[in-house]
């Protein structure tokens, strides 16, 4: 016969299997600091032995690490998918950052539309507080601080269309994404794009997302960032145009 007893679990294991889950779903994040020993025992009903030998076996995989007279952190699991001087190339070559767009742009668009059907009331609620942020932002706000909070609205949408793999993929290039929406922000503003036009676009991926329209959801992510790909076009254009005419001006002017 193929059964085998059973075997009572090791609290030591419970509590790896429950930390593992954690860092799985995304909860818990790279750099995040665990709570003191003490309480994270008194959370986890174990003893502390039974903690010490389960943060042992964690940081043995890796999952874990520790500083000195500091504590226990989530270990950067994940990095980063690219180098930073690969990163810099793709934020100032045209080919990359266009190939760039257009995977923003299906990856996000298959994210809305699971977000849409997929989250729950509470994912609903992280995106509307994430788009709330982004209203209430102006010029006073800073170019940085803009591109952020952009880029924490559409990792919203990634974390709550609830695949790990979708995930943990994006958050791995989310150097990549920040860097990307900085770019094209600062880009776009030179063709007379208002913070009012793009937080329009945003305003209708949320709308369509609380209302749990998953096509709705796709085609305004993809109207958004068909939108962004368009204006930085015209505007990597118009640079061009900007340089032929200041060398004719000024050949003009030594005549």
């Amino acid at each position: 016969m193929p059964f085998q007893p059973v075997q009572p679990e090791k609290l030591s294991r419970a509590v790896v299997r429950q930390i593992e889950q954690l860092v799985l779903r995304g909860i818990l994040r790279p750099g995040e600091r665990l709570p003191p020993e003490r309480d994270l025992a008194e959370k986890l009903n174990v003893s502390r032995p039974s903690l010490r030998e389960a943060i042992g076996e964690l940081q043995e995989r890796g999952l874990l690490m520790t500083k000195a007279g500091s504590g226990v952190y989530i270990a950067d699991v994940l990095g980063s998918a690219f180098s930073e001087a690969l990163i810099e190339l793709f934020s100032s070559h045209e080919e990359a950052v266009f190939d760039y767009l257009a995977f923003r742009r299906d990856l996000e668009g298959i994210a809305a539309e699971r977000a849409a059907r997929l989250a729950s009331a509470t994912d609903l609620k992280v995106i509307n507080h994430a788009y709330e942020r982004m209203a209430k932002a102006d010029k006073r706000t800073g170019a940085q601080k803009e591109a952020e909070l952009d880029a924490a609205f559409h990792m919203s949408i990634i974390e709550a269309s609830n695949n790990v793999v979708m995930l943990h993929m994006m958050r791995s290039i989310f150097d990549l994404l920040k860097e990307g929406v900085f770019y094209n922000r600062a880009r776009i503003f030179q063709q007379n794009t208002t913070r009012e036009e793009l937080l329009g676009q945003h305003r209708a991926i949320n709308d369509a997302l609380q209302e749990r329209d998953p096509a709705g959801a796709r085609l305004a992510v993809e109207n958004h960032l068909n939108f962004v790909n368009a204006a930085l076009a015209d505007q990597i254009k118009s640079d061009k145009n900007e340089d032929i005419a200041r060398l004719r001006f000024e050949h003009e002017r030594e005549d």
